[in-house]
């Protein structure tokens, strides 16, 4: 029988130093060369079979276990951020302009670490496990699709994945039932007016005005002009435009994201956008272009699957420590996987005990709490035993 409190506490110091390498020699989307070697040599090493290059950069390692049963993915991702590391610690980025700023190398530390803890107790499991690596999370088309249209679900009945995240206290199991994370999707708009003199706008139309206006418009969408009881975001992220401080500028670009949770409302922000923006160039005399680019569809878990995590939760934490979450307007290329297989992505809170420390996903000075990998670890490995100790899941058809 196996006890994951000692197991994993003995694992720690190496899940901190798998960790820690991750983080000090970040690879970004598309690139994870070095990193996926380093999963490979671990899954080689215990023994399991391993594919490389799934999808372009993934990489996966398959647990066979003592008897016949389903087989479990359990999945990680690997790629980081172009973001300048700002930490003074002694394990910030080596790489200049790249970071983990969002959790990713814990997440692989985890499962690096479930694996070796699995893999210990494989003949006494009815079925197999998958350790899914996926490379570039981060940026579209993004690695999930990739690795799905490579296989790498095709011989799996469940899937289930989890994120360090800081905005909880560290320790707490984050579960949602349904829609758990957005759809994103993102937009670019180009204003073309007339360029002219700083001291003479009446003889120009001013495409940085024009561009205020239909930043400042678009932003009554949401509150005004679709239902306050289906949720969804625009946010303009840059404003490029002018050449000179007395110069009119003749053009100004805009970029920025959109978030929903169903195809319907995605739809009704992509049309009333266009009317909005068309309408406000109208007014001053100017002429635009409009692109969107459709992103990751929403996570939506399902109800048996984010059932099974609490109740697998339950069995090893206090009760306080399993929160039912709302759901966020983040988004994330897990929701691939749970189109096509059943399944449940997971909250950890990995918040720091010192709050000042505390930075944003995504932020220069990003870090967390590395006590949160004993919880998801502890958590996948609860999970994957409880299906597979019996060899039997209800959700399983």
């Amino acid at each position: 029988m196996i006890n994951l409190e000692v197991n994993i506490n003995q694992l720690f110091p190496q899940l901190v130093k798998w960790r820690r390498h991750f983080h000090q020699y970040p690879e970004l989307s598309f690139q994870e060369i070095h990193t996926a070697e380093s999963i490979k040599k671990h899954l080689s090493d215990l023994g399991l079979v391993v594919k490389k290059h799934v999808g372009g950069g993934g990489v996966t390692g398959f647990l066979q276990g003592g008897k016949p049963g389903p087989t479990i993915a359990l999945r990680a991702d690997m790629d980081a951020l172009p973001i300048q590391d700002e930490k003074k610690c002694d394990y910030h980025s080596r790489v200049p302009g790249v970071m983990h700023a969002c959790g990713h190398d814990g997440h692989m530390a985890m499962l690096m670490g479930t694996a070796s803890i699995l893999t210990s107790v494989k003949k006494e499991l009815s079925g197999n496990v998958l350790f899914l690596f996926q490379h570039a999370e981060e940026q579209l088309p993004g690695g999930a699709i990739q690795m799905i249209e490579d296989g790498v679900l095709d011989d799996v009945d469940l899937i289930y994945g989890i994120h360090l995240w800081t905005p909880l206290p560290s320790g707490v199991i984050g579960v949602c039932e349904g829609e758990m994370m957005a759809g994103t999707d993102s937009f670019e708009i180009e204003i073309m007016g007339k360029g002219g003199h700083g001291g003479l706008p009446h003889e120009a139309v001013d495409a940085v005005v024009v561009a205020a206006h239909v930043t400042v418009n678009l932003q009554t969408l949401i509150s005004r002009y679709t239902d306050p009881l289906q949720a969804g975001v625009i946010s303009i992220g840059t404003v490029v435009g002018g050449q000179g401080f007395n110069v009119i500028a003749e053009r100004c670009k805009l970029t920025g994201t959109t978030r929903s949770f169903s195809r319907s409302m995605r739809s009704e922000i992509l049309s009333k956008m266009e009317l909005v923006i068309k309408h406000t160039c109208e007014m001053y005399g100017a002429t635009y272009r409009f692109s969107f680019i459709e992103g990751y569809p929403p996570v939506v878990n399902h109800l048996q699957e984010a059932r099974q995590v609490a109740k697998s939760a339950s069995k090893i934490f206090e009760q306080k420590q399993i929160w039912e979450l709302r759901p966020v307007m983040a988004a994330e290329d897990f929701s691939y996987y749970l189109q096509i297989k059943k399944g449940s992505y997971i909250f950890i809170g990995a918040g720091m005990k010192n709050e000042s420390a505390n930075q944003p996903h995504h932020h220069p000075q990003f870090d967390f709490d590395e006590q949160a990998m004993k919880t998801g670890v502890k958590l996948f490995c609860q999970i994957v035993l409880d299906h597979l100790k019996s060899g039997m899941n209800p959700s399983i058809e």
